[in-house]
């Protein structure tokens, strides 16, 4: 029995690590805890290595645009599937030794499998710790149907994909949001023969239907896309046949992209006496990240809440700093959250910023788009497709949100991030000086449209103002 922890941290992932920088600063008296493989879920098997597969992927598919600039030669490039996983585990490996750095806490972490017996009581490996406060951040895992573990290692998910030697040559994807689009197009795009496979024509996670039908029709000039009702398998005579309503294919292999769920099972969260919903999870306060009034507190993938880096790291902060302050006998401190940002990695990027067009329903707004099939920087770069969508307050044209699937849409989104932070109006967002030629003309083009739904800002402004000649490039 050990009586003397200020603070117990179950799961060392990007939540974790993050409360472990606050919790350790203001106190030694705390365990980290972490069953499995140490090293972020990013770090191992999400953002990084999946960012190397697309970057390798982008690079290749490129030689299509080369005879129209000029270049000659493409067709005697080649992709080397297994060179390029391998390249992918040997970065992954270097950003997993990051994580591991940062999760070296000496005699204060311990590998073991954790089992709340209470709000103050864990048991690890059968031995009891109490602690005054508990940090809840296990994380998430790919989800797979059981059925479709009888298939074995041709099933593959984000565990696994980057561990085969080779892929293909045909594979199916299964599931079209962020993971399954950026997975199917990356292997489609390396030459892999791929049928990506959805129970909704809703992909990417967006959620306005004119961005969402423009990224479709994109998506679907580059690999088969099927949305027809659920998906089944059965062995077959030389692969996998994957089947929905539309018909079947014939695959090698399966990617499993269907989401991820909580490692929520076995913790023992019923026995900290609350609630628990249909999922599983307790009452979460979203600013202090507290569950109820107890010292326990849940952070990152876990809490179901904007599954993504940023967030689980800004989590794990709020929840170390709290733990330790409810260690103490002292009440939460309450954060003020990040303006919210998703990005799918795309071509053209997919993101959505600040209110989503489901939440704008039923509320007066006005809206802002451009089409990037005429917008002059993408055509020279032969990137000239996608729709950026801007949410606008009628009235005050304060930036509300903005959906889009867009050349460098993930840098666009960031500055859209920023103006919604700042509380920024159309007209003041128009003041921006913009370069030309850029991408960023495409905005201004959006927000010009958003405006003369507005009344004017002054009879003379410089956001009226356009050079001669760009109007055609904007």
């Amino acid at each position: 029995m050990r009586s003397d922890l200020d603070t117990l941290i179950i799961g060392a992932g990007s939540a974790g690590l993050a409360a472990l920088r606050e919790v350790r600063k203001r106190t030694q008296r705390f365990l980290l805890v972490n069953e499995g493989p140490w090293g972020t879920t990013c770090a191992r098997v999400g953002c990084m290595p999946s960012k190397m597969l697309i970057e390798a992927a982008n690079a290749f598919h490129a030689r299509h645009t080369f005879d129209t600039f000029g270049l000659r030669g493409a067709q005697g490039l080649s992709a080397d599937i297994a060179a390029v996983l391998e390249r992918v585990r040997a970065l992954r490996d270097d950003f997993v030794a990051g994580t591991l750095r940062a999760s070296d806490a000496g005699a204060h972490a311990l590998s073991g499998s954790a089992r709340l017996l209470g709000p103050a009581r864990v048991d690890i490996d059968g031995r009891v710790h109490e602690a005054r406060s508990i940090i809840v951040a296990t994380g998430s895992r790919p989800i797979v149907p059981q059925e479709w573990l009888a298939f074995g290692d041709r099933i593959l998910t984000t565990d696994t994909l980057f561990e085969q030697p080779t892929l293909g040559p045909r594979v199916a994807v299964v599931g079209l949001g962020p993971l399954g689009v950026e997975l199917a197009q990356a292997l489609a795009r390396l030459g892999l023969e791929v049928a990506a496979f959805g129970t909704r024509a809703q992909v990417a996670g967006l959620g306005d239907p004119a961005v969402n039908d423009a990224l479709l029709a994109r998506l679907k000039q580059e690999f088969i896309i099927s949305v027809d009702g659920e998906v089944r398998l059965r062995e077959v005579a030389g692969g996998i046949e994957v089947c929905n309503d539309a018909g079947p294919v014939v695959v090698d292999q399966v990617l499993a992209a269907m989401g991820r769920q909580p490692n929520l099972e076995c913790l023992g969260l019923e026995t900290l006496g609350v609630p628990l919903d249909a999922h599983g999870l307790p009452p979460i306060e979203p600013c202090t990240l507290q569950v109820g009034h107890l010292p326990v507190f849940i952070a990152g993938d876990a809490d179901r809440d904007r599954p993504l880096l940023h967030e689980a790291a800004d989590e794990g902060h709020i929840a170390g700093i709290n733990a330790v302050l409810a260690a103490q006998g002292e009440p939460p401190r309450r954060f003020r959250r990040r303006t919210p940002l998703s990005i799918v990695f795309s071509q053209p990027n997919a993101a959505a910023v600040g209110l989503r067009h489901a939440q704008l329903k039923g509320q007066p707004h006005l809206v802002g788009e451009v089409d990037f099939a005429r917008q002059g920087r993408a055509r020279v770069a032969q990137h000239n497709y996608g729709l950026l969508r801007l949410y606008a307050q009628a009235g005050t044209g304060r930036l509300l949100g903005a959906e889009m699937c867009a050349p460098a849409g993930e840098h666009l989104a960031h500055l859209l991030a920023l103006a919604i932070d700042r509380e920024l109006t159309v007209h003041e967002l128009l003041r921006m000086p913009i370069y030309h030629p850029v991408l960023e003309e495409g905005l201004r083009t959006a927000l010009r449209d958003a405006a003369r739904q507005l009344a004017p800002a002054s009879d003379s402004d410089l956001s009226d103002c356009e050079a001669f000649g760009s109007s055609a490039l904007d």
